[in-house]
Parts: structure tokens; C-alpha cells; sequence
């Protein structure tokens, strides 16, 4: 089993890496760079953090919560890794600043960003109060763009390039039953797109993750909503739930971790995890198609917005083949 030293790993320079990576090139050498995972400290977050540190990564998880940070060094402990945990709220952008800091200090460098903090606010949309929209926002959207905004600067410092991935969901894929959570999740797949295609040159990879069904805390999270986001329109779930979901056959998430990782070294733009999900996706994407008006296209205003009509990464000769994993967790 690797050992993850926090401390006293010296960071790698340049000359470890070598050269500028081409934009071309995924991390697939991951050994001993510097991760930080947001919402790291348990369920998915807990479960990358592990597949991380496994892969001799040098891995900084931050979270709310003190007891879930106590508990996430513990296992890195068990297994002979290390874990720097950081208290910290994705919602504060000062506090994420002073955070890309500190981990710049302590390790020399940042390598992979992985926005994974998230809350499973569900529910019919109209039962939402002003607060709701608030908080899922908050968290969801403004928390991944905090994490950009804090930790891009420290991956660009780089000149080797790095990764980020940003935590969705299949919910933003397929919005069936939970409408401001799909909001949000969608929000963070159209970011990261975007943001895939815009870093491409300078060799930083960008990967969204939209996992199905994993055992996780997320749904039963929400009972620890910050006293400034006030009433909920929603009923908290009932403790029973927590104990019917861990009877369901989801994936653990320490495969859902294993999954995230080769994703990063595959360079994938999207991270999916659940085939169960192909066909309704594929039925959605057809509906899609279907809407688009059957007359001719206008030649001369095609010609006026080749930029807004696709790009390079989606074009058939740039993608890669479907993952084939093997469970090893």
C-alpha cells in the first residue's frame, strides 16, 4: 500500500514533470501530485480522496464538518495514508482563497481540484422557499465557482499542467424528480464543458462527474443546514431513509472514487459511472434532436456563428472509447 506523506514529501518542480505537457496528454502519472478535494471529509468526496491517496497522490480534503474530517483521517490512518484535512465552507470564497493558499505553502503546488461539496436539497420545485433556491445555489454553483476562483490561479502557477473535475450528476442529465438539485447539477455540466474546452491550450484537463446511485450521506446532509439559510419549504427525510438507502444495491464510494480516478488519467470530459442510465439519456438526447425545426438551414447565418455551433472535443474522430472498468474495490 502507498504511503501519502503530507508533510515532509518534497513538492515536485518542473524538471520532476518534465516538459509542458502537450494539451493532448491526460495525468495519467499521478504519483505524488497535490489533490484537493472539496466535500472530501465523507461519502463520494471520502471515497476519490481514497482512490487518490491509494494512487500516491498527496491529498487535502476540506469540509464543514469537524467529527467527518476526525473520521476521514482515521481510515487514511488504518491503511497507512495520509490525509490533510481542512475546515472549510465552499460558500466562502475568502475562506477557499485562504485555503489555496495554505495548501500552496504546505505542499509547493496544486495540481488536481476536485469540486465535489454538494447538498441533495429534493423535492416538488413549487414547495421551495426563497431560502432553498438560496442555499442549493449557494452550495451547488457558487461553491464550484469558489473552488475555480481559488484554486485555478495555483494549477495555472503549474506550467505543467493539472486536472479539474467537477462533481454533477446523472440528476443533471437526466432532470426527472428533483428540480433544483438538476438545476444545479445541469448548471455544473454546462460549466464544465465550457471550461474543458477553454483550458484545453494550457494543458489543464477539465472532467465532470455524474454518478447515479452511491452510498453516501448526501440525501440525510441536509438535516445540517446553516442556521442563516433559515426554514426549509422541504421535510427533512426521516431517519429511516438513511437506513433504506444503505440496503439498496447502489455503488460504494470507494468504486465511485476508483471510478473518478480513471476518468482523470483517461482525460475523459465526461465521468459516468451507471450504464443503467445509457438508454434514458439516449431517449432524452433524441427528444432534444426531434425539437429542433425540420426546414432548411440558413447558409448565411450558419456562416455568421460558426464559433456558437460545436467545437473540437465533440467531434467523433476526438473521443475516446467507453471505459472499461474492472470493480476493485
Amino acid at each position: 500500500m502507498r504511503h501519502g506523506c503530507s508533510d515532509c514529501a518534497a513538492p515536485r518542480t518542473r524538471a520532476d514533470h518534465g516538459a509542458l505537457r502537450h494539451e493532448e496528454e491526460p495525468m495519467q502519472d499521478v504519483d505524488g501530485r497535490v489533490a484537493v478535494i472539496t466535500g472530501g471529509s465523507s461519502g463520494i468526496g471520502r471515497g476519490i480522496a481514497l482512490a487518490f491517496a491509494r494512487a500516491g497522490m498527496r491529498v487535502v480534503v476540506t469540509g464543514r464538518r469537524p467529527e467527518h474530517l476526525a473520521e476521514t483521517v482515521e481510515s487514511f490512518a488504518a491503511e497507512g495514508l495520509e490525509v490533510h484535512p481542512m475546515q472549510v465552507d465552499v460558500t466562502d470564497l475568502s475562506a477557499m482563497r485562504a485555503a489555496a493558499d495554505e495548501v500552496q505553502a504546505r505542499f509547493g503546488r496544486v495540481d488536481v481540484l476536485v469540486n465535489n461539496a454538494g447538498i441533495g436539497l429534493t423535492g416538488p420545485v413549487a414547495s421551495a422557499l426563497p431560502t432553498d433556491w438560496d442555499w442549493v445555489i449557494d452550495v451547488n454553483i457558487r461553491g464550484v465557482g469558489n473552488g475555480i476562483q481559488a484554486f485555478l490561479p495555483k494549477i495555472l502557477e503549474n506550467g505543467d499542467g493539472g486536472h479539474i473535475v467537477n462533481t454533477s450528476s446523472m440528476a443533471g442529465l437526466m432532470p426527472i424528480v428533483a428540480g433544483l438539485y438538476s438545476m444545479t447539477k445541469a448548471a455544473v455540466i454546462g460549466l464544465s464543458e465550457a471550461l474543458h474546452i477553454e483550458l484545453k491550450p494550457a494543458g489543464v484537463g477539465v472532467s465532470v462527474y455524474c454518478p447515479g446511485p452511491v452510498h453516501s450521506n448526501i440525501a440525510t446532509a441536509v438535516a445540517a443546514r446553516p442556521e442563516q439559510y433559515g426554514e426549509s419549504g422541504y421535510t427533512a427525510p426521516d431517519p429511516s431513509f438513511a437506513e433504506f438507502a444503505r440496503a439498496q444495491p447502489y455503488m460504494t464510494a470507494e468504486e465511485a472514487g476508483e471510478r473518478v480516478l480513471a476518468g482523470l488519467r483517461r482525460g475523459d470530459l465526461f465521468i459516468l459511472t451507471h450504464p443503467e442510465f445509457r438508454a434514458g439519456v439516449i431517449e432524452r438526447h433524441a427528444t432534444i434532436e426531434a425539437a429542433f425545426p425540420d426546414e432548411p438551414i440558413d447558409e448565411a447565418r450558419k456562416a455568421a456563428i460558426p464559433f456558437l455551433l460545436s467545437s473540437p472535443v465533440y467531434a467523433e474522430e476526438n473521443r475516446l472509447q467507453p471505459p472499461v472498468l474492472t470493480r476493485t474495490v
